[in-house]
């Protein structure tokens, strides 16, 4: 991974199945195309919205593996980081491993769940993640799902360690943020984990979003960033508010439950789920088809136009 800091858009990535729930690694490649056609900056694979919590470690490997060889594919650079967090010290660091060894840019690794550690024990869990690896460290901090902040002053001293680049930031804490960019060292990138939040975060002076919604609508998010970025404040705002309405849906049940169906409604994959999720419920799939009608999202010109972009890159 380059030493600049990152920036930009990053794709949190769905995990295609088969209705036998095995990998649908062709699919996969449809999803990553899609992608690069949109003009992210990076993919951020077997994170949250992949369901990695339900694949076993050969299949997240491999989930890796198809993502960087599909990337590879393409003339334009697109990092690729790798989520690898576990509530096992051990097994995160060793899964990390296996990412690198996978061709993964960088890993994502979040504070461990159901655990509750301490501020001394987040420290210390991704100093020995960092051990295992040699490619660049984001930390993702997302206290909803795992009932453990990552505090700004422990963000901060982490930050003076070269070894971590940047922090995905989902507590949905401005006042954190603004700390955090505050005391960071220039090359530590502050990372919105909260697609409603890209805006403000970036303009506050954070760097991009590791998003849910460029699952569906790459394009329009880069687009939004990039005026951001830009201090083009009307025209963020512009595609901000165009944008609200899926960004909103696709947390109308537990993430990645909505943006899982809407994928498949575009043509990009099955929307097969691994247990305990399940399908999107009836009742919401009209609203769902509404947002992605009204974002133009399901003219079959717009998919297949996408994959011939990123084929011919």
């Amino acid at each position: 991974m380059s030493v600049s800091r990152l920036q930009g858009v990053f794709t949190a990535l769905v995990t295609p199945f088969h209705a036998d729930g095995s990998l649908d690694e062709e699919a996969l490649r449809r999803v990553v195309r899609h992608q690069i056609a949109g003009g992210v900056a990076g993919v951020v694979p077997v994170g949250t919205t992949g369901e990695a919590v339900t694949l076993s470690p050969d299949e997240h490997v491999r989930v890796v593996e198809v993502t960087v060889d599909e990337v590879g594919r393409a003339a334009r650079r697109v990092r690729v980081i790798a989520g690898a967090g576990t509530n096992d010290t051990k097994k995160t660091a060793q899964l990390a491993k296996r990412c690198e060894d996978a061709g993964a840019d960088g890993v994502l690794i979040v504070t461990p769940y159901y655990n509750k550690p301490k501020q001394d024990g987040l420290a210390a869990h991704f100093r020995a993640v960092a051990d295992a690896v040699s490619v660049p460290v984001v930390l993702y901090n997302v206290p909803g799902r795992t009932a453990c902040n990552l505090a700004a002053e422990t963000v901060l001293e982490l930050a003076e360690d070269p070894r971590f680049v940047a922090v995905k930031e989902a507590s949905g804490n401005l006042d954190q943020v603004t700390e955090i960019l505050r005391g960071r060292p220039e090359r530590f990138a502050v990372i919105a984990g909260d697609d409603a939040l890209a805006l403000p975060i970036c303009a506050l002076g954070g760097d991009g979003v590791i998003a849910v919604v460029s699952n569906e609508a790459p394009a329009l998010l880069v687009r939004l960033v990039e005026a951001a970025l830009a201090g083009d404040r009307a025209e963020a705002a512009r595609l901000h508010a165009r944008l609200h309405p899926l960004m909103r849906a696709n947390f109308l049940e537990s993430s990645p439950i909505p943006v899982k169906w809407a994928v498949a409604r575009i043509g990009l994959c099955e929307g097969h789920l691994r247990l305990p999720l399940t399908p999107l419920s009836p009742s919401l799939q009209p609203k769902m088809e509404a947002i992605l009608a009204e974002l133009g999202l399901l003219e079959p010109a717009a998919v297949e136009s996408a994959a011939v972009e990123a084929t011919a890159r």
